[in-house]
C-alpha cells in the first residue's frame, strides 16, 4: 500500500482519532497480528489489509461495539485467513536437540526465512501504555513478545492464539473475545482453557528470571559488547548463563552452554571476530545489529542478535543470519 492510500484510508476510516491515537492503535494491531504470525512483515501486510477491509466495511460499523473492537475483529479475521495457506512458524530448539560441536562436521544448509520466527523492533509495538512507568505493565509487555512466547503461540490452532491473546495478553472481556470471533461465550472460554494448558506458562506472565532492564542490565550489555567487539570468548562465556543457548535461523540447528557456544566462536563462526555491533531492541529485549568485515574497509550487516538476560547473566543469544530486511526493519544502516 502506497503512503498516501494508507493516508486516506486513515482518514476515511479513523477521522475521529487524533494522529497519536492513530499511531498507537497502528502498533497495538501490529503486535497483536506479530503474535498471531511469528513475523513481523506478514504482521505489517496483516494490518494494511485491516486497514482495507476496514475501509471497505466502515459503512457496516454502527457503534454497538467499540471502533477498537471492531478493528480487532477485522485484524483477527485476516490473520485466520493468512494462517489457512502458511505452515507454522518455529524456532531451532522446536526441530532438534541441541548440536555438539565436538560433533559438528558444517554448518547445515539454511532453510527459507518463511520457516522460522523472526524479532520485531520494539518501535513497532511499544505504545503509551506499554513504556508508561508501571513496572508490571512493562514486564507483562515485554514478555508477551519474548521469541519464546511467540514461537509456544505457533503450536496452538489459530482460533486459541487469537483467543489467548485477547483475553490473556490485551485483556480484552470473555463477551468481548467472543463477539470478536464470531462465536459464543462458552465456546471461546473452552478454547482459551485449551490453549492455556498447551502453552508452557500463562501469557506474559512474568516469570522469577524476569529482567527488569535496570542498571545491571545495562553493565553485563556493556560488558558483552566489549567483549564481542574484542572477540575475547573467554570472556564473553563467562558472561552466559551455564544453560544458555544460542540460535541462529536461518540455520537449524542451536547450541545449549558458555563451552559449546564459546567451541563454535571459535571453530565455525571465528569469520565474525572483527565485528562490530549496533544497538536497537526488540521483543522486549536488547537487541544488537552485527556487522562483519567486508573486505573492502567496511563492515556488511550480518546478523540481527536479540539478547536475553537473567540477572547478572545472558540466558539466550538469537542471531538472525542473512537476513537484511531485518536490518531495515529494525532502522539499521545498510553498512558501516
Amino acid at each position: 500500500m502506497k503512503a498516501a492510500e494508507a493516508s486516506a484510508i486513515a482518514e476515511s476510516v479513523f477521522g475521529d482519532l487524533d494522529r497519536a491515537d492513530y499511531e498507537a492503535l497502528t502498533r497495538e494491531l501490529t503486535g497483536y497480528c506479530y503474535r498471531m504470525l511469528g513475523s513481523p512483515f506478514d504482521a505489517e501486510d496483516a494490518v494494511q489489509e485491516t486497514m482495507i477491509r476496514a475501509w471497505r466495511r466502515q459503512d457496516g460499523f454502527e457503534g454497538r461495539s467499540t471502533l477498537r473492537s471492531w478493528v480487532y475483529r477485522i485484524a483477527t479475521n485476516v490473520c485466520i485467513d493468512m494462517l489457512r495457506s502458511r505452515s507454522r512458524r518455529v524456532v531451532p530448539m522446536d526441530l532438534q536437540s541441541p548440536t555438539s560441536v565436538a560433533n559438528l562436521r558444517h554448518v547445515p544448509a539454511p532453510t527459507p526465512e518463511h520457516s522460522w520466527v523472526l524479532p520485531v523492533p520494539d518501535a513497532w509495538t511499544t505504545t503509551a501504555s506499554t513504556a508508561d512507568d508501571d513496572p508490571v505493565k512493562r514486564v507483562v509487555a515485554q514478555e508477551s513478545v519474548r521469541l519464546a512466547f511467540i514461537a509456544a503461540l505457533q503450536r496452538l490452532t489459530p482460533r486459541q492464539r487469537a483467543v489467548l491473546i485477547l483475553r490473556d495478553v490485551l485483556q480484552f472481556s470473555a463477551a468481548e473475545s467472543a463477539e470478536l470471533l464470531g462465536t459464543t461465550v462458552a465456546s471461546a472460554n473452552s478454547a482459551l482453557q485449551r490453549a492455556r494448558v498447551a502453552m508452557p506458562g500463562q501469557a506474559g506472565e512474568p516469570d522469577d528470571s524476569t529482567s527488569t532492564g535496570g542498571g545491571a542490565d545495562r553493565e553485563l550489555l556493556d560488558a558483552y559488547v566489549a567483549a564481542f567487539e574484542a572477540y575475547d570468548v573467554v570472556r564473553l562465556t563467562t558472561l552466559l548463563r551455564d544453560d544458555a543457548i544460542q540460535s541462529m535461523p536461518p540455520f537449524p540447528m542451536w547450541l545449549r552452554g558458555p563451552a559449546d557456544i564459546g567451541q563454535f566462536m571459535l571453530g565455525p563462526g571465528a569469520e565474525c571476530r572483527g565485528s562490530r555491533l549496533l544497538r536497537t531492541a526488540g521483543n522486549g529485549c536488547a537487541a544488537f545489529g552485527q556487522y562483519r568485515h567486508d573486505g573492502n574497509g567496511g563492515h556488511k550487516p550480518w546478523a540481527l542478535q536479540v539478547i536475553e538476560t537473567d540477572g547478572p547473566l545472558i540466558s539466550s543469544l538469537h542471531c538472525f543470519v542473512l537476513m537484511p530486511e531485518l536490518f531495515t526493519a529494525f532502522g539499521l544502516p545498510a553498512k558501516l
